[in-house]
C-alpha cells in the first residue's frame, strides 16, 4: 500500500490550508492509501531554522517524506508565494530529496491573483528536489473553506475541483507505482 504524506506550510493554527489537505488525505485513505499529515508548524521553530537535522522531531520529519510514495504539499500563498515556513523546511531536504515521488501541490489564498503561484513558484523547487512527476495542483479560495461550529467544509464546487485533482494524483501514483515493479529492459 503506498505512502503518503500531506506537508503544510501554513503558521496558523486555524489553517485553512491544513483543512484542505485534510480533505484530500480522507478522500485518499478512502481509496486504499496509508496517510499522515504534517504540519510544518508543529516541528521546533529553532531546530528549524538552524537547519539541525540531526535533532528528533527534525529528523523524524525527513524520515517520513523520504518513506513516502507520494506527498501532497500544501501552502497558503503569502506575498505572490508559498510560506517561508514550507521554504524553511523545505530547504532542509536533500538535493535528491523528492527523487521518485510523485506530489500534488495544493496552494490556498484570499484571491484569484495568485493563482499562478503553484507553478512559477512552488513547481520549480519540487523539480529542482527531483520529484518525479509533479500533478496538475489546485488552487483553493480561502472563501471556499467554511469554518463553524460543525466540522470545517469545502463548498462544493471547490471541493469537486479538488476531488479531479486528487483522482489525477491518485492515478499518477498507481502509474509510477507499477513502473517501479516492472523489470528493468
Amino acid at each position: 500500500m503506498p505512502k503518503l504524506l500531506a506537508l503544510t506550510g501554513s503558521p496558523s493554527a486555524q489553517s485553512r490550508t491544513a483543512v484542505v489537505a485534510d480533505h484530500v488525505l480522507r478522500r485518499l485513505s478512502h481509496s486504499g492509501f496509508e496517510t499522515a499529515h504534517l504540519a510544518v508548524r508543529d516541528l521546533p521553530a529553532a531546530d528549524l531554522l538552524a537547519a539541525r537535522r540531526g535533532e528528533p522531531e527534525i529528523r523524524r520529519a525527513l524520515e517520513a517524506v523520504a518513506e513516502a510514495d507520494g506527498l501532497v504539499i500544501a501552502t497558503p500563498v503569502y506575498k505572490a508565494s508559498y510560506t517561508g515556513l514550507l521554504k524553511a523546511f523545505l530547504d532542509l531536504l536533500p538535493q535528491d530529496g523528492l527523487a521518485g515521488k510523485t506530489i500534488l501541490p495544493l496552494a490556498t489564498g484570499g484571491s484569484l491573483a495568485h493563482v499562478l503561484t503553484i507553478d512559477y513558484a512552488l513547481r520549480p523547487v519540487l523539480a529542482a528536489l527531483g520529484a518525479r512527476h509533479v500533478t496538475a495542483g489546485r488552487f483553493v479560495l480561502d472563501s471556499s473553506v467554511e469554518r463553524g461550529a460543525g466540522p470545517d467544509r469545502l463548498r462544493p464546487e471547490a471541493e469537486l475541483d479538488l476531488y479531479q485533482a486528487v483522482d489525477e494524483f491518485s492515478d499518477a501514483l498507481r502509474v509510477s507505482g507499477a513502473a517501479a515493479l516492472s523489470p528493468a529492459p
